[in-house]
């Protein structure tokens, strides 16, 4: 088993690679049209080794949805340490725009990609869509265990909107106001969110 460990270690930083070149080359150009010499190209690693860590191009974009929306699930996850349920929202928005402004082309590859229909990777990406959405539902039944909801919100609808609405407002942010500080976005979305709950 020990041996193994540096090999596994060493796959996980090729793959990762390859995810890095594979969103720089996505954020230039779009991901219709790439092609593997140029994702090895770019990741500067011979051509077989995309074959051999995923099979095919189709296998590096699945492993590169499911390793984002893993690293999207992680930000998720620090809204269990809300100690007071109405932090809850601000920990789940914040997670998702610091995702976004670290990873701009994932988002961008999200919103493409998870609304065609139909898509190449509609199946993949409706799995991570529940895993990710799944999240935010167990965060906002604390708020509605919490009488923090108003009446009538179903949690899962509401979970969806928040996703896709921090979703979109990242890409705006980061394609037409950069300038603006996550925060400042942060509490935008929080104050509209606040505002629809009649409580701003």
């Amino acid at each position: 088993m020990k041996p193994a460990r540096p090999q596994q270690a060493r796959r996980g930083a090729t793959q990762r690679k390859l995810f890095d070149a594979t969103l720089r080359l996505a954020g230039s150009r779009g991901m219709v049209g790439l092609t593997v010499d140029e994702i090895a190209a770019e990741a500067g690693v011979a051509k077989g080794t995309v074959y051999y860590n995923f099979g095919s191009k189709d296998g590096l974009i699945d492993a590169l949805l499911r390793y984002g929306v893993d690293l999207l699930a992680d930000r998720l996850r620090a809204a269990d340490g809300a100690v007071e349920p109405a932090d809850t929202l601000s920990l789940l928005v914040d997670g998702m725009l610091a995702f976004f402004a670290d990873y701009p082309t994932f988002a961008q590859l999200l919103v493409s990609e998870l609304w065609r229909t139909p898509g190449q990777w509609q199946q993949t990406l409706t799995l991570l869509r529940e895993q990710v959405t799944a999240i935010i539902r167990a965060q906002l039944q604390r708020l509605a265990d919490a009488g923090q909801l108003p009446e009538g919100v179903r949690v899962k609808t509401a979970a969806a909107a928040l996703f896709g609405t921090v979703l979109v407002v990242a890409l705006d942010w980061q394609v037409f106001a950069p300038d603006q500080t996550r925060d400042e976005v942060r509490e935008s979305v929080l104050a509209l969110v606040r505002g629809l709950r009649g409580t701003a």
